[in-house]
């Protein structure tokens, strides 16, 4: 497999990138027992309005998110990084992957959720500009 980044111009994900892709949400602790994480990833590859970008270092995924819009709003789920290459950096470039993606489609805000009690990502989102709105979704103008 090529190396895959945002710097190679190559961040996309491929159909055989499922089974990688959910053990990094696994381990990321992103995944629930009502959401079928290998299904989300196939409808993402699937939609004409939606993509799962990712970072590759040593041959393997090491950051992801899945993106994209519903013609007004971006959203963005799965964001991972693989714990072991925390601090990188890897989780800033695969969110402005993200605003980039969407910024190329005319969308001009991006909206994501974030479970309560996460003050780790809820600081981190807010390092990148995000704010609390008062329907409880954070978000960026991207314009």
């Amino acid at each position: 497999m090529a190396h895959r980044d945002i710097e190679s111009g190559d961040p996309a994900a491929r159909d055989g990138d499922g089974p990688a892709l959910v053990a990094l949400w696994e381990a990321c602790g992103l995944t629930r027992p009502w959401n079928d994480a290998a299904r989300d990833f196939a409808f993402a590859l699937a939609g004409p309005a939606s993509e799962v970008l990712v970072i590759e270092r040593e041959g393997r995924i090491a950051a992801s998110v899945m993106v994209g819009h519903d013609g007004h709003r971006g959203a963005v789920y799965y964001v991972a990084v693989d714990p072991a290459l925390r601090g990188q950096g890897l989780g800033r470039a695969i969110m402005a992957a993200a605003e980039h993606w969407l910024k190329a489609r005319g969308v001009w805000k991006l909206n994501l959720m974030v479970r309560t009690g996460n003050e780790g990502a809820t600081g981190f989102y807010a390092a990148l500009g995000y704010g609390t709105d008062a329907v409880s979704v954070m978000s960026k103008r991207l314009e």
